[in-house]
């Protein structure tokens, strides 16, 4: 069985559109606190997602946003949500880390590794509740060196539970760079539970699909978890404004606003001067090397869409149709008083 990537490209770019246009509503000051958004996510969370049924459950981190529309939530819900109002999809008191959709058996969470237990809790209430059933947890690199995470992936072997833990690996921990602070690989770390663990480009939609194919079938026959590490860039940083992502785009411009830094490394101390000086040429690394691994993983939404070029008009179709669809949703939202 093969996918269908019109609809994988249709879900990919909903979810795109609708980040971009939360993107404006920020910056126009409308929406209040921290964005966290799961732009550059999307083929890992569209080919894992396609796969999932009635009754199924999926457990999130703090950048739900693209799961939670593939899953069939209302767009205007969730930016209602995110604009604080009463009308909301929970209310207004969830923003866009704390969301929960009881008739999606969806929940997130702004606590790193909390999708690890949940999606375990899930996938035990399917074994007795809802048999054939699967829970998926997404959840990024830094949250595998958490505790619960690690004690979920042990119950779900033990138990033989029906997860599938995917982990969208974009190499920062906030803007620690994980590779720095893991020791071993995370492959070899889910084997060593007796997890059956799967490496896959995840910015190639039709492989993460395959490979989330298998997995599902295997945990919907009883076989147990699987681990699937998927390699992505969050395109936007680990939230809107990420001052290191800016720094490393526009040096010159943003230079401006390291005044208190730049100031550090000339006032008197105990810390020597050369040391001041390697503190702040590490901040501006950072956000370098966050540039450069952007620009060499791509975007996952050109890879497909290049394979679906050919087909000139019914592309411009889908596009305008879900361009029409987003827009609709933000005027709602707006709109709706």
């Amino acid at each position: 069985m093969k996918p269908d990537l019109w609809s994988l490209y249709r879900q990919m770019l909903k979810s795109r559109l609708f980040e971009e246009a939360v993107i404006q509503l920020w910056e126009d000051g409308r929406i209040s606190g921290e964005m966290h958004l799961g732009i550059g996510e999307e083929a890992i969370v569209a080919g894992v997602l396609d796969h999932m049924r009635e009754g199924d459950a999926v457990a999130l981190d703090h950048r739900g946003t693209p799961a939670l529309l593939m899953r069939g939530i209302d767009p205007t819900l969730l930016l209602k949500e995110f604009l604080g109002r009463h009308d909301g999809l929970c209310s207004g008191m969830g923003g866009h880390m704390h969301l929960f959709s009881p008739e999606h058996l969806a929940a997130s969470s702004g606590i790193i590794g909390a999708s690890g237990p949940a999606a375990v809790g899930f996938a035990l209430a399917a074994v007795h509740l809802r048999p054939e059933a699967v829970a998926v947890a997404f959840f990024g690199e830094g949250a595998a060196n958490q505790g619960m995470m690690m004690e979920a992936m042990n119950l779900a072997v033990v138990w033989k539970l029906p997860v599938l833990f995917v982990c969208k690996d974009n190499e920062w921990a906030i803007s620690t760079f994980s590779p720095s602070v893991t020791g071993g690989n995370l492959i070899d770390r889910a084997k060593g539970f007796g997890i059956d663990a799967i490496e896959v480009d995840g910015m190639d939609v039709e492989a993460v699909w395959n490979n989330a194919s298998e997995a599902i079938e295997r945990a919907r026959a009883g076989l147990g978890p699987t681990f699937l590490l998927g390699r992505c860039a969050h395109r936007e940083g680990h939230f809107l404004g990420d001052q290191l992502l800016r720094m490393g785009r526009h040096p010159l411009k943003e230079m401006g606003r390291a005044g208190p830094l730049l100031r550090s490394v000339t006032q008197r101390g105990e810390v020597p001067m050369r040391e001041r000086t390697k503190s702040l040429n590490t901040v501006a690394s950072i956000g370098k090397k966050m540039v450069d691994q952007i620009s060499k993983r791509g975007d996952p939404l050109d890879r497909a869409r290049q394979v679906l070029e050919p087909d000139t008009e019914r592309l411009q179709r889908l596009e305008e149709e879900v361009k029409q669809e987003i827009q609709q949703a933000v005027d709602a939202a707006l709109s709706d008083k």
